[in-house]
């Protein structure tokens, strides 16, 4: 068994697939995919203000909701952008071991 099938991140992905082509009266993510990719980004900005907030006001409970909702709205991003989750993990995997100021020198070379 594929062990990232399990994992709620592949989960929600996976349900967003299935969304892609829904009806936008019966389903958000596809409501929000018909609108386009400009408003799917302003929605995931949305959602990344709102998680700051509530972080640098030490809101842990508002913090885990809010993040939860920023990772929906950048998988929603992934989908309409045609990435799959396991791009992402790759580019992880690919830092794994660097320090960030030497793979953000990396970036500019």
């Amino acid at each position: 068994m594929d062990k990232n099938k399990d994992h709620v991140l592949q989960r929600l992905f996976d349900t967003v697939i299935s969304r892609k082509d829904a009806s936008p009266e019966l389903s958000h993510s596809a409501r929000l995919m018909s609108r386009g990719r400009h408003k799917i980004a302003q929605k995931f900005g949305e959602e990344a203000v709102e998680c700051v907030i509530e972080a640098i006001d030490g809101n842990k409970e508002a913090l885990i909701s809010e993040s939860a909702d920023v990772l929906y709205h950048l998988i929603v991003m992934w989908v309409d952008a045609g990435i799959e989750p396991e791009n992402i993990w790759a580019e992880l995997a690919r830092r794994e071991g660097t320090s960030g100021i030497e793979e953000k020198a990396s970036r500019s070379q």
